[in-house]
């Protein structure tokens, strides 16, 4: 029994020995009982050599447990000098940092909250979107915001890179560049030619920047009014043709327009007449005489023609019926210069000398009393004549200004805002679009007198046409879109083969043009 007890007491010493040691290896906060000597131990002892009445047995106790722990240490032995002459890391004066942000905090400056915000809290049906209604998407992210908000990111880590100094020049990118072929062999800018390819006499062209006096059908003809006389110029064959004079040489023609089949030509007058022309017969099928003053802009919308007054109103016209007018649009104060359907015939864009854009929708004015612009931009500072809707983004309406703006401004008729601007400085007198090369191509006066092609949307400029002595009036293009004209208040018309289309990327297209198809081109 008493060996059975010894056993027993022995077994239970060894199992409190065990929990002991366990408890001690768990506890985090214990003293190390192995390993090196601390730094402040250490920092005792190198004082310590230099201090001579410090306790020898003190001394002796340390340097023996610290000899014990640099025995085990690879690290070198430094002397006290060394370690009185080292400079402590912290001691050092810090550099300013920019305040940028880093890879962990973001840079509140950089985020856009609301936009974030919404990218949050956006339903997940939205993510699943068919193709047409991602692509419709992204193109109305692109006009509104500037940016593509399915790649946007909501947090900004860092501002953008500072811009490299005047004069700065990357040794890198010179020794790269001219060393390493390009990934790309397709040309950056095309071959666009900076003379005009044909000059046509237009004599007793109105110096008048209110009129609109050239307009190219979809067959290939190309209306011209001199005063009081309308000729027709086929761009195929080169032949000219007088359609009509007016009377008494005190009348003139005041704006031309081809409805969209070609066949028919409406002429506005100065004596506020409205006439319907049958250019194949030469013959005038109907006079319309709703105004009071002369008519300088006209614009079709299938059967609806529209005409704007010197008094700032717009009349519709259905041709189709006896009593043709059938709606008023009251919305300038002063003469409207410029008119323009869009290519869905949803809007009509009207621009006056009152400085004022007016975005009508297509029921505006007919059966109404008092009809109300949908949208009405007073950011221009001079008369607006030049009106032009975008043919690949039909929401997008570009305006230009007269002298005293100057600016050619890009409006999102949907919403009612502004898109862009851009400082032309001369005055703005035409505005066509280029849906091949994505551009647009814009006719100025003083001091210049030149055409320029603008890459939309950045609106850099791709070129500019020079050979027009005086102010240029309005511009035409081609049914097939490679030729612009221009009139010019020195009496010229300037052919431009400026769009031509790149046979290796695209094949021009040479067949029949079918009358479905003549409908949904627009003349410019």
């Amino acid at each position: 029994s008493i060996k059975i007890s010894c056993l027993i007491k022995i077994y239970e010493m060894a199992h409190f020995n065990l929990e002991n040691e366990l408890s001690n290896a768990l506890r985090l906060d214990a003293p190390l009982s192995k390993g090196p000597v601390p730094r402040w131990q250490r920092k005792a002892l190198e004082s310590s050599l230099s201090n001579l009445s410090i306790n020898s047995q003190h001394d002796s106790t340390l340097l023996n447990k610290s000899s014990s722990s640099k025995s085990r240490s690879n690290s070198p032995k430094k002397t006290l000098e060394e370690w009185n002459k080292r400079v402590t890391p912290g001691r050092r004066s810090k550099s300013p940092l920019p305040d940028q942000g880093d890879r962990f905090i973001p840079h509140r400056g950089a985020m856009q909250f609301e936009l974030g915000h919404y990218l949050l809290t956006k339903s997940k049906s939205e993510e699943n979107l068919s193709p047409n209604s991602s692509h419709y998407r992204k193109a109305m992210s692109e006009n509104i915001l500037g940016t593509d908000i399915s790649n946007f990111r909501i947090l900004a880590y860092k501002n953008k890179a500072p811009q490299a100094p005047s004069g700065h020049s990357n040794v890198l990118k010179i020794l790269y560049s001219s060393t390493k072929n390009p990934g790309s062999t397709k040309k950056a800018t095309r071959h666009i030619p900076q003379t005009c390819d044909r000059i046509l006499d237009a004599p007793e062209i109105l110096d008048d920047y209110y009129l609109n006096l050239i307009d190219w059908s979809c067959t290939n003809t190309l209306a011209v009014a001199l005063h009081e006389t309308l000729y027709l110029w086929n761009g195929s064959t080169g032949e000219i043709q007088q359609l009509l004079e007016m009377p008494s040489h005190t009348d003139y023609i005041s704006s031309v327009a081809w409805l969209p089949e070609g066949n028919v030509l409406a002429v506005g007058t100065s004596t506020s007449e409205v006439q319907l022309w049958d250019v194949a017969a030469e013959k005038r099928i109907r006079t319309m005489k709703s105004h009071t003053a002369r008519i300088p802009s006209l614009s079709w919308n299938a059967y609806i023609l529209s005409s704007g007054c010197r008094t700032g109103v717009i009349h519709h016209h259905d041709v189709r019926v006896q009593e043709h007018h059938v709606g008023t649009l009251a919305g300038h104060t002063q003469e409207i210069c410029g008119l323009r359907w869009s290519l869905d015939g949803r809007h009509l864009a009207s621009g006056g000398n009152d400085n004022l854009v007016n975005v009508w929708t297509a029921d505006a004015g007919i059966g109404q009393a008092e009809a109300q612009p949908l949208h009405t931009f007073n950011e221009h500072q001079a008369a607006v004549k030049a009106l032009a809707w975008c043919p690949w983004q039909q929401n997008v309406l570009a305006t230009g200004g007269g002298t005293a703006d100057r600016h050619i401004r890009f409006w999102n008729c949907s919403l009612g805002t502004s898109l862009n601007a851009i400082d032309t400085k001369s005055q703005v007198c035409a505005i066509l679009w280029s849906k091949e090369y994505k551009e647009l191509i814009s006719g100025h006066g003083f001091a210049n007198n030149e055409l320029i092609i603008w890459k939309y949307p950045s609106m850099t400029k791709v070129c500019e046409l020079t050979g027009h002595k005086s102010r240029v009036l309005n511009l035409a293009m081609s049914p097939d879109g490679t030729t612009v004209v221009s009139a010019g208040a020195d009496e010229t018309l300037r052919l431009w083969n400026c769009f031509a289309v790149d046979p290796t990327k695209k094949k021009a297209a040479t067949g029949p043009i079918h009358k479905s198809d003549l409908m949904k081109q627009t003349i410019r």
